[in-house]
């Protein structure tokens, strides 16, 4: 009767350890993601404040591009009030159009192509881009790692009776992902 009971007893303890093992995999996992996603909140920041920068400097060499101008002002606009995943990467993906847009355009302007300040700054608004496509993949992971233990068995049920639920990947939109045309 006492190794029955004992036997029942380990059995409890080891499906309690199992529980808490699981749902402390689903904070870790719900914790990183959440830095993930604001490290890309960060980078983002940065870009938003290195385009009124560059669209000065833009204006000073290219005076009568004002529509470009305006653009990448209400794609900045847009992309810093986005909500939502979904809502923010398309935001960012129409800011990340534009600013292609204000870059081609400079290339009808020598002088500004070689302004130090202009050239300073696309350096650092480059390196910016890089960074956020870094912040993207690594949310990205996340994401994935999150979503996977949400769906498997069974941690799904821990999940569901834990209120965990899968995340939205920040995702490119359909103009990104067609391939780049090149005519010579």
């Amino acid at each position: 009767m006492d190794t029955i009971f004992y036997i029942i007893l380990a059995i409890i303890a080891v499906i309690i350890f199992w529980l808490i093992i699981v749902f402390n995999g689903f904070v870790i996992l719900k914790n990183r993601t959440k830095e993930a996603f604001s490290d890309i909140d960060v980078q983002l920041k940065r870009r938003y404040d290195l385009i009124p920068n560059l669209v000065e400097t833009v204006k000073g060499y290219a005076k009568h591009e004002s529509e470009i101008f305006e653009k990448v002002t209400l794609a900045r606009a847009s992309a810093m009030s986005a909500q939502g995943m979904k809502n923010k990467a398309v935001a960012e993906n129409q800011l990340s159009e534009t600013l292609k847009s204000l870059f081609a355009v400079s290339e009808n302007y020598p002088d500004l192509k070689a302004s130090t300040n202009f050239l300073e700054l696309q350096r650092e608004l480059t390196d910016t881009e890089d960074k956020i496509q870094a912040a993207r993949r690594f949310y990205n992971t996340n994401v994935r790692d999150l979503n996977i233990k949400v769906e498997s068995f069974p941690d799904n049920i821990i999940a569901k009776a834990f209120g965990f639920s899968q995340m939205e990947l920040f995702e490119a939109d359909a103009n990104e992902k067609q391939p780049v045309k090149v005519n010579f």
